[in-house]
């Protein structure tokens, strides 16, 4: 194959990838993430106001907030809506402790048939189990650092 040939043929595969590649709008992306992470954070915000008019403390308020959107997280993957609103939203819907609740939710139900032990078990963490891993080395270095920082004081 001459060079000519050569050249003619990664121009046109640089044409073809181009016309594959798909064509993102990063304005149109970045509001429909504001969009599905601000009405997940209005909802987190009407869970927490519904506590503090139940009398609770602002920790408890806290909890229940935060367990409420895992739970409403987890129905929605269930029926198949999380998913789809991830897909819109994009990390408007998978930064918040929703998407992490989707995240181990989505595995969970999609390796069941696989059975309790090797389905569910063994795959449930396969996203989520690197968030968890790096989030505990993490603190624990911050917390070494921390550590460290009183001895010199």
């Amino acid at each position: 194959m001459d060079k000519v040939q050569k050249m003619k043929q990664e121009k046109q595969y640089e044409q073809y990838v181009k016309q594959k590649t798909p064509q993102h709008n990063v304005w149109l992306n970045m509001l429909k993430a504001f969009i599905t992470g601000g009405t997940i954070c209005v909802i987190g915000q009407v869970f927490y106001h519904y506590c503090e008019l139940q009398k609770l403390s602002k920790d408890d308020c806290s909890g229940w907030t935060s367990m409420l959107l895992v739970l409403l997280s987890v129905i929605l993957t269930g029926v198949g809506i999380y998913p789809q609103l991830a897909k819109w939203g994009g990390a408007g819907a998978l930064v918040p402790i929703t998407g992490f609740a989707n995240s181990v939710a989505a595995p969970a139900i999609e390796y069941k048939k696989e059975g309790q032990v090797f389905g569910i078990g063994c795959k449930i963490f396969t996203i989520a189990g690197p968030v968890i891993l790096y989030g505990i080395f993490t603190s624990w270095g911050l917390g070494l650092l921390y550590w460290l920082g009183t001895l010199i004081k």
